[in-house]
Formats: structure tokens, sequence, C-alpha cells
């Protein structure tokens, strides 16, 4: 199952624990079934402190389990962490955190935070649904069984949807990941531990906006944590300035990304991967990183204070000067339809929830490179796959196309303009369009329709404090200065053509420089 160089990397892993562990399975005579144990054996094999144990057909000692799935747990004590279908691709990681959870290797947490998660006094029991081939799920399980590890009261799943298909279909779930706590539905898309915490504890927002606002000013405060925002902060911080960082997620939009190859010097890597470098690279300095937070307002500086930013927490932080780099979200097709159903057949990441639509037909909204790399990748998964572009050609790069024609289960419509997302109040059925060339309205009968049509960037926020141009990007000078003296912007959120990493990497440079400019010069 694993091949020789992971298997000396797992032993070497699988020292770290301090107590025995139980693999206890709940087999069935499914394939997936005898992958598991196979997997478990080898688990099992690389470490004297785990053992690996089969239940029989009809022992129900852990209560009504999905089979095949297995528990880690203690031998003296009841299982809280459990994987339904096999947990490689992505979740390998999320294997290996929870064995060495269990085991007693302590997690890479703040104190305060894992005091939290133990002060929680109610019984929790989470199921998560992912795919292996999903970037976003690895942080939603690996934050759920660090609570069922830190925790006697909380119980987490974590469930392979591509193993469980009836499950998926009579749950309705067509997004990974998809998380459940105590049988409702809880959650859908990446979070974090803090974002978890958040919504299961809930004095945690108000504690956290308080200490929030008792913070004293910076000297540069940046708002976004994506590649922009990072480099800024970097840049900053070897300035020996105080500087600040708040931010919803680190790693912005990267985190969304599948494969990066175009960053110099890295060869190829992927989105989360990439992020949590920027976000180490950051914390190699003296950084106030805030996360979990979003940006309400930008109160610009006065004669008698501080530049302000104005948090969804209530809370507000102060600085000397402040650079915006809040990037880019996915493009709304804006059509009846589409917000009804969106998590329900209308999805924007086709490499987390293409496995869910395995044999179906769906469709892909755009023909430029994200578009056409999506149909790519659906068509080895999928029944088939219908492009739709709104121009007369594609404007994806020639070798994407060449090898998006050499695919029989794909078909291209050009002139072709959504109106709409048919469903049968549940989910979707269809999809209605426009034929540009003879305005007829033609209909199309999918499961699923993949949006990637271009960003729109986060700057709704800053509308009458800082100059826009009619696209929503912050306007800023080759220093990165917005219309705001003592505020600068950087990234997919600015007037800066081309909107790549390597891109928004410099400019975050470029506003820092430009901030501890004009910090001189105002001093």
């Amino acid at each position: 199952m694993l091949e020789d160089d992971l298997k000396q990397q797992l032993k070497a892993y699988l020292g770290h624990l301090r107590h025995p562990i139980r693999l206890s399975a709940a087999l069935d005579d499914s394939e997936v079934a005898t992958q598991m144990r196979e997997l478990l054996g080898e688990l099992a094999a690389a470490s004297e402190l785990v053992d690996f144990v089969e239940l029989g057909p009809d022992d129900t000692s852990q209560g009504e389990v999905r089979r095949p799935s297995f528990a880690i747990h203690r031998p003296d004590e009841a299982p809280r962490v459990r994987f339904a279908g096999l947990p490689l691709g992505h979740e390998f990681t999320s294997l290996v955190l929870a064995l060495l959870h269990v085991g007693g290797h302590p997690p890479k947490q703040d104190a305060a935070v894992l005091d939290q998660v133990r002060a929680l006094d109610s019984a929790l029991e989470f199921e998560t649904y992912f795919s292996q081939s999903c970037q976003n799920c690895p942080d939603v399980v690996q934050a759920l069984d660090l609570l069922a590890t830190s925790n006697p009261k909380i119980r987490h799943t974590a469930i392979d949807g591509a193993a469980f298909p009836a499950e998926v279909e009579d749950r309705q779930i067509m997004a990974v990941p998809t998380i459940f706590l105590n049988g409702e539905p809880f959650g859908q898309g990446r979070m974090d531990l803090g974002e978890i915490l958040a919504k299961v504890d809930t004095g945690a927002a108000a504690r956290e906006a308080e200490a929030i606002a008792a913070r004293e000013p910076y000297d540069v405060l940046i708002v976004g944590g994506g590649p922009a925002g990072a480099a800024a902060a970097i840049y900053a911080a070897r300035k020996g300035i105080r500087t600040g960082i708040v931010t919803e997620r680190f790693g912005g939009q990267v985190l969304d990304t599948l494969a990066i190859e175009n960053f110099i010097s890295v060869t190829e890597t992927e989105g989360p991967k990439f992020a949590a470098a920027l976000e180490a690279h950051v914390g190699a300095y003296d950084v106030d990183v805030i996360k979990n937070q979003r940006a309400r307002a930008l109160v610009p500086a006065t004669a008698d204070a501080l530049a302000q930013v104005e948090l969804e927490s209530g809370a507000t932080l102060s600085a000397r000067a402040i650079i915006l780099a809040t990037g880019a979200r996915w493009r709304d097709m804006n059509v009846p339809g589409e917000q009804e159903y969106r998590t329900r057949g209308v999805t924007y990441c086709p490499h987390c929830d293409g496995p869910l639509f395995k044999g179906k037909r769906v469709a892909v909204i755009g023909g430029g490179n994200s578009g056409i790399e999506a149909a790519i990748d659906l068509a080895g998964v999928v029944a088939h796959v219908t492009v739709l572009e709104f121009l007369d050609s594609l404007k994806a790069d020639e070798v994407l196309q060449r090898k998006l024609a050499s695919l029989a289960n794909v078909e291209v419509i050009t002139m072709a303009k959504t109106t709409e997302v048919l469903g049968d109040g549940n989910k979707v059925t269809g999809l209605r369009y426009e034929d540009r060339n003879t305005g007829e309205s033609r209909e199309l009968e999918l499961e699923g329709v993949f949006v990637q049509i271009g960003l729109l960037p986060n700057t709704k926020w800053l509308e009458g404090s800082v100059e826009l141009n009619r696209f929503g990007e912050i306007v800023i000078d080759d220093r990165g200065a917005t219309s705001v003296p003592g505020v600068f912007a950087a990234g997919d959120a600015t007037t800066v053509p081309y909107k790549q990493i390597i891109i928004a990497t410099g400019d975050g440079a470029k506003a820092a420089l430009g901030a501890f400019d004009h910090l001189i010069r105002a001093a």
C-alpha cells in the first residue's frame, strides 16, 4: 500500500509516540476494506506501540459504525477519532497527525487555544466529508481531530465521500469539506481551528475582540494574509518597526490553488504548502499575526488620530501606516439559481468537489486557463463535460486547448451566455444558456456547474475611503500608494495588471518599502 520511502518516514514519525495506540477496524468485503486492512497492517508494523485489531461483523462494542472504517484510540479508552474510507492523498498527513496526537505527542498549538478546547463542556460529535484530492479538506479534518484528541467529550469521523456514495447522495453533499455537528449541518469549505472554536464556543468571539482592541498601535498594519500581505509583513518587520497583519485566513486565494509551477526558484508546489511556507516565513520575524478577522471599514488618519481599521468582530486596530492586501475572490455568474444551488451542484473548486460528480454530467463556465484546466481535470472523473464560453473562441493557452481537444467526453460551446441554473429544489438538474449567435435559449441536462470566470477584488468595504476604479480595484501609484496619505495597497486587489503570485509578492515588498519611506518623511 505504502511505498518504501514513505514507510521509513512513517516509522520515524511514529517514533514520537508516547503511549500505545490501537487501530480498531470495522471492515466489510469491499475493495476499500481490503486496502484499509493492508494500510493498517503497515501502520502497525511501523511501531511497537501500534496494534491493529479487526472487529467482527456483529461487534457493536463501539456502537453502530460505518464499514469500512477504523478508529484510532488508546487501548483503555473509547474511540474519539475515526476514518471512514481511506485517508490517503491530501489526507495522509491528517492520518499521521491523528496517530501522533492520540499517542501523546503534543500538538503544535498555542497553550491558550488548547486550554480553550479542553474547556468545551458539551458533547460534540462531528462528521466531515472529504475527498482525497481536496486541498481544502485537511485543515478541517486536522482541526476536528485535534478537538477530539484534546477533549474526551468530542468525537470526530472523517468520511471519504467516494467510499460512501449512497450516503453522499442521501445527505445531498455536493461540495467538500462538508461538516455535520450532532447530525446537523455545521459548515462547508475550508475552516481552521480558530473558526471552528468561534462557532462552538459562543463567548470566544467577544473575548477575542476585546483582546484585539487592547493592542497598541502599529507602525505598519497589513490587512490581508495572502502573498502580497506576507511579503509586506516581512519587509516591514525587517525594518525594525512594529508590524501587524490581520487576515481572515492566512494564504488567501493561494489556499484554493492546486498546482503552482511558475514561482521562480520553486519548480513545483501546491497552494496549501506555499501558504504554509508564507506563514512560517512571516513567523520567523516579529510580526503580530491576527487571524480569523474580517475588516469592515477603513478610517483614514486625521491631525489628531492614527488611521484605523474596524473589524466585523467590533474591534478596532490603529497604525501610522496601513497596507491593503485583501486579494480577490471567485467571480459569480449572477444568474438565477446560482446562489440557491451553491454547494448543491454549483461549485468553484474542481479539484475539491470533482470526485463527488463521478459518472455524472457537468458544465464548466469559462474558457480561460482556469476553466480549461478544470475541464481537463474533470474529464477523468465525470461522464461528460460541457465547456461554455461567452466569446467566440476559448481564451486558454494553446497547449491547454490541444489537450482539451484530445478528450472524447468534452464538448465546447462558444458564444454561450449562461442565464439560469436549473434545479429541483434540492440539487442542480440543468443549465439554461442563450446562443449569442441566434438569440435562442437552450438547456443542458446536468448535475454539476463549475464556475471559472475570473476574480473580483475584495474591496467592497473600502468604498468611499480610498479611490477605486470601475472594476473595484484599488488605484495605486508606482510606490503602492493609494489616494489616502499613509495608506498603501498591493496584490490582486489593486490596479496592477497580471494577477500572479510572484507579482503580488513583489508588490507587497514595494508597498512595505513605500510605507517605510512615508513613515520616515512623516516623522
